[in-house]
């Protein structure tokens, strides 16, 4: 009862504080719907907006999470206020998925920003949407815990949103949002792979178009497999770092 409670509180004090801002709901809007369009501009022939969606879906859920994550929990670092929450009675395993699953939702919502727009432009008949949800949740927890690596990697907010953008825009060229990864050169390709973000993708691109090119079962396993590591690299860190 009072792990749940604990749980519970510092999960309201964060969506209060950091993710239901005007701004950062504004941003949520905004972003998918402007990377959709510049792809939708720039392009001289008809775009297919449902195959789109996928990659967009994907970046939204990927920027969301990262840019939130890393820079709140770099900023009560510096202030003094994560210490405090060391100190509360709930184990750090809990303390850690209380301090992420702000950012979990935030990225959720974010995912489905496009879904509505789109909805009104293209038929989205035929969607798997259990295997969407599936594959949202499972990028935005990756994405969340590379979030909660980078935060844990550094001890400055600009050393933060730096390190986020090391990993979050190779991403956008290599992890096949746009562009197929077997349309990249070929010594780029093995990089694709290494990367979380491509089986995400894949995922969606099995639930919206049915196009995927890795198999499920091994994109599911390989997310879930990202997911735990870096939930316990970041916590061997703060155990190492911030705990003395």
């Amino acid at each position: 009862m009072r792990t749940g409670l604990a749980f519970w509180s510092i999960l309201k004090k964060d969506m209060r504080n950091y993710y239901l801002k005007p701004p950062n709901i504004s941003w949520g809007i905004i972003f998918p719907i402007s990377w959709g369009l510049m792809f939708i501009l720039r392009s001289t022939t008809p775009v297919d907006i449902r195959h789109l969606l996928p990659g967009v879906m994907a970046l939204s859920v990927l920027f969301g999470t990262t840019s939130m994550l890393a820079v709140t929990i770099t900023f009560e670092r510096k202030s003094r206020s994560f210490e405090r929450l060391l100190l509360a009675p709930i184990s750090l395993n809990l303390l850690m998925l209380a301090k992420t699953t702000g950012a979990i939702i935030f990225g959720l919502a974010n995912a489905f920003v496009p879904v509505l727009f789109v909805a009104f432009l293209v038929d989205l008949s035929g969607i798997n949407w259990v295997l969407t949800v599936v594959g949202v949740f499972l990028i935005a927890v990756t994405s969340t815990f590379l979030g909660l690596f980078i935060a844990v990697s550094v001890s400055e907010v600009f050393e933060a949103q730096t390190f986020s953008n090391f990993f979050r825009f190779p991403m956008i060229f290599l992890c096949g949002l746009f562009i197929p990864v077997d349309h990249l050169p070929i010594f780029l390709q093995p990089l694709s792979f290494l990367l979380p973000l491509t089986y995400g993708v894949d995922v969606l691109r099995f639930a919206i178009n049915n196009t995927g090119r890795i198999r499920l079962w091994l994109s599911l396993l390989v997310l879930l497999v990202y997911s735990i590591g870096l939930f316990m690299t970041s916590r061997h860190n703060i155990k190492k770092k911030w705990i003395y």
